[in-house]
């Protein structure tokens, strides 16, 4: 199965916590830190952590907003968009062929 053979290669969606960030920015194209923070429920060093990594993967892009106060934003790159759907597509294949 081609498919499950790409969901298997795919080391940095394949957890649980970085494809719920690429979930959670495909449709909003970028949010703050902050509230990543909350919408996931993980401790800020965890999140750094995944971001760090999908930042290494060209996935997302990390910057700095100057509001009130400066603060951590993260927006969602061409490449981590295209990645995140040809791995949902993956998936879908995968479950499909399940069902």
């Amino acid at each position: 199965m081609e498919s499950l053979r790409e969901l298997t290669r795919n080391h940095v969606l394949g957890n649980p916590v970085r494809l719920g960030i690429m979930l959670y920015l495909l449709p909003r194209g970028k949010v703050l830190f902050k509230e990543l923070l909350g919408v996931l429920e993980v401790t800020p060093g965890n999140l750094d952590s995944h971001l760090r990594t999908l930042e290494k993967a060209g996935y997302v892009k990390l910057y700095k907003v100057f509001a009130d106060r400066p603060r951590t934003a993260v927006r969602i790159t061409e490449k981590g968009a295209e990645e995140t759907a040809r791995y949902l597509r993956a998936l879908k294949s995968v479950l499909e062929g399940i069902g």
